[in-house]
């Protein structure tokens, strides 16, 4: 039998109450710094972590078997370009969201709904794109991944109060770089009066992106207007300057965005002046995806084995830039796999065939690990992935009844 038929068809997704993962082989953390944590068992309740350590000898309703697989922090994806409901109109994208969450993704930022089929660009429309987007992602949740949308496109028509009323609508995320402004500095006001809302402001940089109209973002733009997220810093497709980046580091508290679709030897150099300028708690990841680039979804733990093989990052520190970076920058509990956390988990295994005998080792060695099992709020919601390499054990489960 093949896992689909062993379970029954409404197992994915159901209300587990409690769910017992044994048999690990470790735990990460997700926290920069901290190496793998020799760990055997983890307790879930109700959603949430209450236990984590050696043989946890409870009842609980549901049971997986780890098979020696290694538990990390579900990934951020922290930007990701889907209009509203499952849908890329640019790419002709539907329904990609599920297949993310194979890749080992829990968590998905919208990077601005900037594909919106004709986008408005006047005040009352993009609010109601946003706030549009934003209840489709409350209501409908692919997959069980936690979707961060309606992310405000904001532009010179927006007024102060606007930023208020939308966040007292739920609205806290914002784009800047594709709303129309004479000058990227002309945005600067409206970033500040967002910010006082409560709003988490991206902002486009780099070269010109592929929407028509859309300007260059400078270095000199993003420390003028002061973003809590500098967008795709290593290309989107084209990124900044080298000199730039270092400006950046050095004036600005900005996370630093590196995208599976951007350049990867800037993403190299970028992550290397992060850890000379003890930056790397800065440094956030996405996909930039779907875009020109493709549809990728394992673009976040394919760039985590990048910039770990080739940038000589341990793995563990670079599972931080997609779990705890991001979740600190986004105000998030997830991230961290610690007692009282919510329970996104990735259970990971090193893959069939390859020469690594530990999972951490293949992202080490550049090799994506076989993803053995994703759990998002408690929730188990894929076994064996359909994307990853096959996990060379693969987790039991004792059905919940």
């Amino acid at each position: 039998m093949t896992w689909d038929e062993t379970y029954p068809e409404n197992f994915f997704g159901a209300s587990t109450g409690s769910l017992l993962i044994k048999n690990l082989r470790g735990v990460v953390s997700g926290r920069l710094g901290e190496g793998l944590k020799e760990v055997e068992s983890l307790r879930i309740v109700d959603g949430r972590i209450t236990e984590i350590g050696g043989s946890i000898d409870v009842q609980a309703n549901v049971v997986i078997d780890a098979k020696g697989a290694v538990a990390l922090p579900g990934l951020f994806d922290t930007h990701t370009h889907f209009s509203i409901g499952d849908f890329n109109p640019k790419q002709n994208t539907v329904g990609f969201i599920e297949s993310y969450m194979h890749g080992g993704v829990t968590s998905m930022m919208s990077a601005g709904e900037v594909h919106f089929p004709g986008r408005p660009m006047d005040r009352f429309g993009v609010k109601a794109v946003a706030v549009a987007a934003n209840r489709s992602f409350t209501n409908n949740r692919p997959g069980g991944v936690r979707i961060h949308g309606g992310s405000l496109m904001t532009g010179p028509y927006m007024e102060r109060e606007d930023y208020a009323d939308l966040a007292a609508q739920g609205i806290w995320l914002m784009k800047v770089g594709f709303g129309g402004f004479n000058t990227p500095k002309d945005a600067v006001p409206h970033v500040r009066w967002a910010q006082e809302a409560g709003f988490v402001v991206m902002s486009h940089s780099g070269g010109a992106s592929s929407v028509p109209g859309v300007a260059p973002i400078t270095v000199d733009d993003l420390i003028a207007m002061a973003p809590d997220i500098a967008g795709h810093i290593n290309g989107g497709t084209t990124s900044l300057p080298e000199e730039d980046v270092r400006h950046l580091m050095e004036e600005s508290t900005a996370a630093l965005q590196l995208v599976q679709a951007g350049n990867l030897s800037a993403s190299l150099n970028i992550q290397r002046m992060a850890a000379e300028n003890g930056a790397l708690d800065r440094v956030i990841l996405g996909s930039d995806t779907p875009s020109g680039t493709g549809v990728m979804p394992l673009a976040i733990i394919k760039t985590i084995a990048e910039l770990s093989s080739i940038g000589g990052v341990p793995a563990t520190d670079v599972i931080a830039y997609a779990t705890s970076n991001a979740a600190k920058v986004l105000r998030r509990e997830e991230g961290i796999l610690e007692e009282n956390r919510p329970a996104d988990i990735v259970l990971v295994q090193e893959p069939v065939g390859g020469p690594a005998n530990h999972p951490i080792e293949a992202l080490n060695r550049g090799d994506i690990t076989g993803i053995a099992a994703v759990i998002i709020n408690g929730q188990i919601r894929a076994l064996r992935s359909r994307n990853s390499p096959a996990p060379i054990r693969e987790v039991e489960v004792q059905p919940h009844r």
